[in-house]
């Protein structure tokens, strides 16, 4: 009964959310041209038909929707970071759309009607799920349509589940008893029964859901336990509480018949990282060598014409899971022993460096080729910046968990860069800002950190 209320409410609240973006493009165009095209056959001639454009919009608002957790109801009641999931899905969404706008070359739609259904789409999703969380709590109060629990279990642990339950803000529960078992003490308000007393229960509509609630230590005598409720007929669950320090995600993994629950797993296995992450760094990489193909081919020819040497300087770097890969640069040093690059910092005046080297590196230019790292997956656009295996295997043994900087992929800056923690500074403060941005990872996050990395291109600090 838990389980069928919720998906109908959360069907419900996608429904919701998936119709909002045909919404938005409505009262945006009605807004820009006075027209009304989603009923009209054809478009005004020179005109082109947003029926596509609100399509792609859907389709993308819907994975985003999916990964923040939008039509997650239990978000509806968190008390913070709600605006901000929805902030990340929106842009998600229309970070892709202008970025289909923008290489769809035969048909140019108005940049006004997609900036005016995107602040259409953020009220409208707004002001639905308030809407809809006013809904939940009237019938919430109605009681009508409350569920009806019978917890197994007596002692504290119980207690505290109970209450959870009566003062859970999606669905009106009610506790029609509680289970004795053997060796618990009863800290629990009546009907308390015996575990031989549940045949007795005339269960129809008396009873929906029956929950067994122990602590963790006594979690071996569900086996025992389940039987004898087999007789209700009744959905049964158990409450997962494995102790103070172990947090539980969000994922049950089934592998050749043996059921995993997930303690910790790495983010770079989450569906926000695997899609949303991953889709917006290609089409950003793609956007940003398109337009600074110019410039790179300057580049590349001055490298050349300079010495003769290698134009680009490759190098082995720590990736994802301590995975070393190739990382690409524009070559900025002359050209040298690979033990001195792999175990030597940079430093203010480097003799080693070039004249062009000395600019692209002050202007962050010389790191426009990793994007090809991003397109092949090695690397994102914002992450831990990745270093060098030498380095890696003395921070290990000098800094705690800085091996945790690897549970995500590396990236072209980061918020220990953008911070000023780059080159040759401290490695403590670099894993301090790094662990803050593997907390906190969301996609708005990164458009910051990538904003404060292009005002701050020509003025950074360490860059040397």
């Amino acid at each position: 009964m838990i389980r069928s209320r919720l998906s109908f409410v959360r069907l419900y609240l996608k429904v919701l959310t998936l119709l909002l973006p045909a919404c938005a493009y409505f009262i945006a165009v009605k807004l820009r041209f006075g027209l009304n095209f989603f009923f009209s056959r054809t478009p005004p001639a020179g005109l082109p038909s947003y029926w596509g454009i609100l399509l792609l919009t859907t389709i993308v608002w819907a994975i985003a929707a999916e990964e923040s957790g939008l039509w997650n109801v239990e978000q509806l009641y968190a008390p913070g970071g709600k605006s901000r999931r929805l902030l990340e899905a929106l842009a998600f969404t229309y970070a892709v759309v202008m970025a289909a706008g923008f290489l769809y070359r035969q048909a140019s739609y108005s940049r006004l009607v997609i900036g005016i259904s995107a602040a259409a789409l953020f009220v409208l999703a707004t002001a639905a799920r308030v809407a809809f969380r006013v809904i939940l709590e009237m019938l919430r109060k109605d009681g009508r349509n409350e569920v009806k629990i019978l917890l197994v279990g007596t002692d504290r642990f119980a207690r505290r589940v109970a209450m959870s339950l009566l003062h859970g803000e999606v669905l009106p529960c009610k506790i029609v008893g509680f289970v004795h078992l053997p060796d618990q003490p009863v800290e629990v308000d009546s009907p308390v029964y015996e575990l031989d007393q549940i045949p007795a229960f005339s269960n129809g509509n008396s009873i929906n859901d029956i929950i067994i609630a122990l602590p963790a230590a006594r979690l071996s005598e569900v086996q025992k336990i389940a039987p004898a409720l087999e007789k209700l007929c009744v959905p049964t669950r158990v409450v997962i509480d494995l102790g103070e320090g172990v947090v539980l995600r969000d994922r049950l993994t089934g592998l050749g018949g043996i059921n995993m629950l997930d303690l910790r797993p790495t983010l770079a296995e989450t569906g926000a990282y695997l899609f949303q992450k991953r889709i917006f760094d290609v089409a950003f990489s793609i956007l940003v060598l398109l337009l600074t193909l110019p410039i790179t081919l300057v580049i590349a020819l001055v490298i050349k014409a300079r010495d003769g040497g290698p134009i680009l300087f490759v190098q082995d770097r720590v990736g994802l899971n301590g995975r070393v890969f190739r990382m690409y640069k524009f070559r900025t040093m002359k050209v040298g022993s690979r033990e001195e690059g792999d175990t030597r910092w940079t430093c203010d005046k480097d003799p080693r460096r070039t004249g062009i080297g000395v600019f692209l590196r002050k202007a962050n230019l010389d790191e426009v080729p990793q994007f090809f790292n991003v397109l092949i997956g090695d690397m994102s656009i914002v992450g831990p910046r990745p270093e060098r295996p030498y380095f890696v295997q003395r921070f290990l043994e000098e800094f705690d968990r800085y091996n945790s900087r690897h549970m995500f992929k590396a990236g072209i800056t980061g918020w220990a860069q953008v911070n000023g923690w780059r080159g040759d500074t401290s490695i403590a403060k670099r894993v301090e800002y790094d662990l803050y941005y593997l907390r906190n990872w969301s996609l708005t996050f990164d458009l910051q950190i990538i904003t404060m990395t292009m005002l701050r291109m020509f003025t950074g600090k360490n860059a040397y």
